[in-house]
């Protein structure tokens, strides 16, 4: 469980993140969302340390991570996996060398023990067989499942995952989600996911915090979604026509059929 109590950071005077208090469960996909310029983004850069707050507290498991020092920090960062907004794979190095840079970087393993976790993370994530491919000659789909085993690779308690669809079609997208839903529950890892994808909302929100103008506004899950009275999040969630006929849809029928 990641507790974030008070956070308040500021850019030359002007404040971005008010106060800010959330939990983040473990076991459960926990999503921030909210618009542009909101400041979500700046609260997941302060989760994982590329951004020191001006105050509070943010707690790994009751471990403050702005009162550690150095080696601290290092040892938090190896229960931390990490899925970029681009995959941010290596274009000269293979599926399977991708995954193996954790380990090497982090671990004491053999090649034969990293290239043997590395697999198992590739077929988890249904790669079994793309190995020895290069970035370049997969699919978009296919780099992010890649960039998904490399974050799993050194079996986190942790796991941040910045935009995960963003530029893939909406059928990846759905595929997406429900393999970090997955991992996370069979895991038992605490996944923190930033998004503007609402179909990540209502199809995998178990515990959702939304972020406007840099405060927390709303707490809930895809089921309390649809029903808020809070303003903002209203525009924010039912902003096109689709999910204006998902809340339609949802006042006559009360509620709709979470996606298996």
């Amino acid at each position: 469980m990641i507790e974030v109590k008070d956070v308040v950071k500021a850019f030359d005077g002007r404040t971005v993140l008010h106060g800010i208090d959330a939990t983040f469960y473990t076991g459960k996909t926990n999503l921030i969302i909210g618009q542009s310029g909101s400041g979500k983004t700046v609260l997941m850069k302060s989760l994982v340390g590329l951004l020191r707050p001006d105050k509070g507290q943010i707690l790994f498991d009751g471990r403050n991570l702005l009162s550690m020092n150095t080696e601290e920090v290092k040892n938090l960062r190896k229960e931390i996996g990490m899925l970029f907004q681009g995959s941010a794979l290596f274009d000269s190095e293979t599926v399977l060398g991708n995954v193996m840079f954790p380990l090497v970087m982090f671990t004491d393993m053999s090649k034969e023990e990293m290239t043997e976790r590395a697999l198992f993370c590739l077929e988890r994530v249904n790669l079994k067989g793309a190995e020895n491919k290069y970035p370049a000659e997969i699919s978009g789909g296919m780099q992010k499942r890649v960039a998904i085993a490399r974050a799993i690779a050194l079996n986190p308690k942790y796991l941040f995952c910045d935009e995960p669809n963003s530029g893939l079609d909406p059928k990846t997208s759905i595929l997406i989600d429900e393999l970090l839903s997955d991992i996370t529950h069979e895991y038992n890892i605490t996944t923190v996911i930033n998004t503007h994808d609402m179909n990540s909302v209502l199809g995998i929100g178990e515990n959702i915090i939304f972020i406007n103008k840099g405060h927390r506004e709303w707490v809930g899950d895809m089921s309390k979604i649809y029903n808020t009275t809070n303003e903002a999040l209203n525009d924010f969630v039912f902003a096109t026509r689709l999910f204006q006929e998902v809340r339609e849809y949802v006042a006559e029928h009360g509620t709709i059929q979470q996606r298996k």
